[in-house]
């Protein structure tokens, strides 16, 4: 398992991001373990929001269908405090409401919102929101809010549902409301989607201001590629008349790090500091993670002591990048000094720092020092969500070990109750190279019992090991549901099985797989081509193995076309051979003389089909090909079904002479 991939990555992309320095409640210097799209809670959404509310407090003309002017109770009047705790401890908070109506604001529902958002309260959010909308108790506020909880809760549709059904175009426009939905898209992984809408409001009159560029920025943290999108961003606030602050170096200061480009890291955290920035621990973070990729510890141990210098204490995060650093520049004892000192802190608490140690001395062939590292965790009694189990077991498995492997991946599952799909994909990893088919039914079972949808690497792995149990059917499935759900095939697998496929009977299928690898978009391996060829010709396939040869015959050897032709003109549809011969032809395959008696004999055979004999001949004639001895005699002595004896005569006279005259010039040469 990759855990910088999985697991280690997320976490310090969420320490790289500072918070702005106007949040009510700025992220503390101590290390929570999150996922990397909760990060995205989207510390530019909070200051948009709290400037939203408190303009919403000040204001009641922007609410969507004010009403009627009266008076109301005074915002600290005992009046709304009262209507609004009994919103709040009501089972049935939309019940409430009509007798509260007359009592409470704009600002109050907003409020409300927010705390049921905050107690992920997600059926009263969409029910409130809901009764606000039909009795127009909403501001921009109240768009922001609900727009940024459906974004916490997974529910990006309904998100955007909303936002389109905004009547009003100001407010459909209005900055809080347009960074809250984008924020939205960007925590559920619609990039794109979100750049789009971007482009979209821009046109309907959108003025962005920082906030929504460090949230669009924040969503190419973790994309391949996603330096070149940071930069269009960064190119257009500026011509905005726009000025980085700390949240947006910081973000690119991530995004450096995410694509292994420590010089252009190193540029920005010192245009940050000329511009008068000062970094804070997530700045530093970010560019320690940037030197972690390939384990500059030199630069590294200067950047701490830098941080140092300034004032600022390593916290848990940096401490464990640090590691990181050491780690990955394989200097273990460094590494493990540093843990030593994350222990004595009391910020070893969970497994990553021990994770990233275990793994950087797997991959460097110290197994055995892993295994210590893993003995010392489990010694200190550790809360593991199963990663480091995920570490060892894949390095047994990578070292030959398979007894123990499996024998690890049991104990997991004794001892522990939690699965997500990393864990899932080594258990079965570990399950397919013990040979233990019942454990492997086992794990497929519990990813169908917890809704898990396997990725690329569950697939691989298990095709792997259908092929390797002979099972190539089953191995088939795999391989057809895989590039059902999108996933990009393994072409040298894929040509293994579909080989197999063939040897085993199984030729319809090779097909299959043969039009999944074509049909992905990606240059073929000549041999694949000659190889699916050869298995259908062999299977009688002779339509399937036409259509290969058609679009491929420059790809394909002389022989292979030799048998495809003889068994196309003895067995192939009566119709189709002069197509054939035809394609053949225009790939500058010479066509031997045995193939054309072939041919004659078959039409000569079914006299119904002598109007394909006879446009057969005179193609010949017109592309310098003539019949040899045995097919001109046969072709004579059943020239009865053509009605006329002369017109085979004719062309047949025709072929000699031209074969004559072609024997005079090769003799003279």
């Amino acid at each position: 398992m990759e855990v910088s991939a999985v697991y280690l990555c997320s976490a310090f992309a969420i320490g790289s991001l500072p918070p702005r320095p106007c949040l009510p409640h700025p992220l503390s210097g101590r290390f929570v373990k999150k996922s990397r799209n909760s990060v995205c809670r989207l510390f530019a959404l909070s200051k948009t929001l709290q400037q939203s509310h408190v303009s919403a407090s000040s204001t009641s003309s922007s609410s969507v269908s004010p009403s009627p002017v009266t008076a109301k109770p005074s915002f600290d009047s005992p009046t709304r405090r009262a209507a609004v705790a009994e919103v709040k401890a009501s089972p049935d908070p939309v019940s409430v409401l009509p007798r509260v109506e007359g009592v409470l604001q704009v600002q109050d529902y907003n409020n409300l919102i927010r705390y049921f958002g905050e107690s992920r309260r997600w059926n009263e959010i969409s029910q409130l929101f809901d009764w606000m909308q039909r009795h127009g108790k909403l501001n921009f506020a109240s768009y922001s809010s609900f727009i940024k909880y459906m974004g916490i809760s997974r529910s990006p549709i309904k998100a955007l549902k909303v936002y389109d059904s905004i009547p009003d175009k100001s407010m459909k426009i209005n900055v809080s409301v347009c960074n809250s939905i984008l924020g939205c898209m960007v925590m559920n992984g619609r990039f794109e989607s979100s750049m789009r809408l971007f482009e979209q409001m821009k046109d309907d009159g959108l003025l962005p201001d920082l906030v929504t560029y460090s949230t669009l920025l924040s969503g190419w943290i973790k994309v391949k590629n996603g330096y070149s999108k940071a930069m269009q961003l960064v190119q257009e606030l500026r011509s905005k008349g726009l000025h980085m602050d700390s949240v947006i170096y910081g973000s690119l200061l991530a995004i450096c790090a995410s694509n292994n480009l420590c010089e252009e890291a190193e540029m920005y955290f010192q245009q940050m500091k000329n511009e008068g920035h000062p970094p804070n621990v997530f700045h530093y973070n970010s560019l320690l993670n940037a030197y972690s990729v390939d384990g500059n510890y030199m630069k590294a141990e200067k950047l701490v002591n830098d941080m140092k210098s300034s004032g600022l204490v390593p916290n848990k995060v940096i401490m464990t990048t640090y590691l990181k650093v050491y780690a990955r520049g394989h200097l273990f004892e460094k590494s493990e000094e540093l843990l030593s000192e994350l222990e004595a802190l009391g910020y070893a608490e969970d497994e990553m720092p021990y994770c990233i140690i275990m793994d950087n001395l797997a991959k460097a062939g110290h197994l055995s020092e892993a295994k210590r590292i893993f003995a010392r965790m489990k010694e200190r009694d550790v809360k593991s969500d199963g990663y480091s189990y995920s570490i060892i077991i894949s390095a047994l498995c990578r070292s030959g070990l398979l007894k123990e492997a499996k024998q690890l991946a049991k104990d997991f599952e004794a001892k522990y109750d939690r699965y997500d799909l990393v864990m899932l994909n080594t258990l079965l990893r570990a399950y397919c190279n013990a040979g233990d088919m019942e454990s492997v039914m086992q794990m497929l079972k519990k990813l169908d019992e917890l809704s898990i949808s396997p990725d690329w690497n569950t697939f691989h792995i298990l095709i792997k090991y259908f092929c390797r149990e002979k099972l190539y059917h089953l191995a088939y499935r795999t391989t057809e549901d895989m590039y059902g759900k999108g996933h990009q095939l393994n072409e040298e697998l894929c040509s293994s099985l579909i080989l197999q496929l063939g040897q085993s009977g199984f030729p319809s299928e090779a097909f299959s797989i043969y039009n999944m690898l074509r049909y992905s978009k990606r240059t073929l391996c000549k041999s694949l081509h000659e190889r699916i060829v050869d298995i259908l010709v062999a299977a009688g396939l002779l339509k399937d193995a036409y259509i290969v040869v058609k679009d491929n015959t420059p790809l394909l050897s002389e022989k292979c076309l030799e048998r495809f032709a003889i068994s196309f003109m003895k067995s192939g549809n009566i119709n189709l051979i002069n197509d054939v011969l035809k394609a053949l032809h225009l790939s500058s395959y010479q066509i031997g003389p045995d193939i054309f008696h072939i041919a004659v004999s078959r039409f000569i055979a079914k006299p119904g089909k002598k109007d394909l004999l006879l446009q057969l001949l005179q193609w010949m004639s017109g592309h310098g090909y003539c019949v040899d001895s045995s097919s001109r005699n046969l072709l004579l002595k059943n020239a009865h079904i053509f009605g006329h004896k002369q017109i085979v005569a004719e062309i047949l006279s025709k072929q000699y002479v031209m074969s004559r005259k072609r024997g005079s010039r090769n003799a003279t040469k």
